[in-house]
């Protein structure tokens, strides 16, 4: 049955699964430079996320759906297990939203001209007056519903386990009051770990969680809002401890 699913892999979806992507990435191209682009940015990726995981046989669960708001602007923080996170975030959390994305993803052919166009945020950390246009353009997406979603890891792990975060996220949220909502993704690894080619076909959960809400007066801990969004991710993943 493996040889069977990987001559089903390379011969039919992934030749697929480009064309769909090509599709997709002019679709999203030309979509926002005729509409908006919230729509455009969001709703064709959706479809074509939700392509891959059923070209591939990926089963799909999500939890806690009804924790978010549609009307409500979240900082989303996920672990990264692998390329499947990004397919199953698109496609499955159904909340409109922005990636916080390295500067190095927008290089990738259309698909970079796609994300571009889409207005997803680019990290850009090369001097104090990039990462000052990183914060106005993260102030300006921020409104009106519209969420982000960033892994603060910083890149996908090495071995499935959940590793120390990065502060970025959090002073997002701090800086603009911002509601930080946890999300647990379990079973990527196996499907596709980092350097792999070969996808292992499988289950891959999304677990959203409880938003954790700005403090009333005053501004967030950022080192207890890290502790608490690392513990809420670590709950729903077995093995993983929580950090004090």
């Amino acid at each position: 049955m493996r040889i069977l699913y990987l001559l089903y892999q390379w011969l039919i979806a992934y030749p697929l699964l480009i064309v769909i992507t090509l599709i997709t990435s002019l679709t999203v191209i030309i979509g926002s430079l005729l509409g908006s682009r919230d729509f455009w940015g969001y709703y064709p990726p959706m479809i074509w996320a939700r392509c891959f995981c059923l070209l591939l046989f990926i089963r799909t669960e999500v939890r806690g759906r009804d924790n978010i708001d549609p009307r409500t602007s979240y900082v989303f923080v996920a672990n990264h297990q692998g390329a499947f996170d990004i397919f199953l975030i698109y496609g499955y959390l159904e909340h409109n939203f922005k990636w916080m994305m390295k500067r190095s993803l927008f290089k990738i052919p259309f698909v970079g001209a796609a994300c571009k166009s889409a207005g997803h945020i680019m990290v850009d950390r090369s001097s104090p007056t990039a990462i000052k246009n990183t914060m106005q353009h993260a102030q300006k997406t921020l409104q009106g519903g519209m969420s982000l979603v960033v892994f603060p890891e910083g890149t996908r792990c090495m071995d499935g386990r959940l590793q120390r975060f990065k502060r970025g996220a959090f002073l997002l949220a701090e800086e603009f009051s911002l509601p930080v909502v946890p999300l647990t993704i379990d079973g990527a690894f196996s499907l596709l770990p980092k350097g792999g080619i070969n996808v292992h076909p499988g289950k891959v959960t999304l677990t959203i969680h409880k938003p954790i809400t700005p403090p009333a007066e005053g501004k967030y801990d950022i080192e207890q809002l890290m502790r608490d969004s690392y513990n809420s991710i670590a709950s729903a993943l077995p093995g993983e401890a929580p950090i004090e």
